[in-house]
């Protein structure tokens, strides 16, 4: 089995853009299929494993902001526990002030899809949405409730204050979703939605 000496910043990359948490078996094939890696599934999966492992650790002895935690459900990078007020000072400064088109937008897809992962959001969005939806996860206008069934990702619903700052008792009441985004966006919701119908009927 040969090892390529960026396999870790490979899996440092794929563990920024997770959002969930990564057993080794998860990035098997995409490490050999990218030729990061080759060997047997589990020569692979065991060269995956030693390299969350070493990275933990180097996080660790280097005093990062963030470190490589794992559970049972794998490997997911987090904000380091000391940091921890800091990051939600950051998050939250200017709380009351008017949320940003890319807030809005999460929002308002989280609002009418849920429930929905964060990759999800960003596929409809067609980019990264992890920064603004922890900003609305620390504002309590969203959280996580269950997980996908296929991905084990966090689905992500919309909360009672959401509500409350809508002025409406049911998601039911929501207006119409069309005046708060952009075309280009309603018009991948639509597709995401005749997708899903067309395999539905399937």
């Amino acid at each position: 089995m040969s090892n390529r000496p960026d396999l870790y910043s490979a899996l440092e990359a794929i563990l920024m853009v997770s959002d969930h948490p990564l057993q080794a078996t998860d990035v098997v094939n995409v490490m050999r299929d990218a030729g990061f890696i080759s060997g047997t599934d589990d020569e692979v999966s065991a060269a995956i494993d030693n390299g969350f492992h070493d990275l933990a650790k180097e996080y660790s002895q280097q005093g990062r902001g963030f470190e490589l935690h794992h559970n049972l459900q794998g490997w997911q990078l987090v904000n380091a526990v000391e940091y921890e007020q800091i990051v939600a000072h950051f998050i939250t400064e200017g709380q009351t002030a008017r949320l940003s088109q890319a807030a809005l937008e999460a929002l308002a897809i989280i609002a009418y899809k849920q429930p929905i992962t964060r990759a999800q959001v960003s596929a409809i969005r067609g980019v990264s949405s992890d920064g603004v939806i922890r900003s609305l996860t620390v504002r309590g206008l969203i959280r996580e409730q269950g997980s996908d069934e296929q991905t084990h990702a966090a689905l992500l619903v919309t909360t009672g204050l959401f509500l409350d700052k809508m002025g409406v008792q049911s998601l039911e009441e929501l207006p119409s979703l069309a005046p708060f985004l952009p075309e280009s966006v309603i018009h991948d919701a639509d597709m995401a939605d005749d997708i899903n119908n067309d395999m539905n009927m399937s």
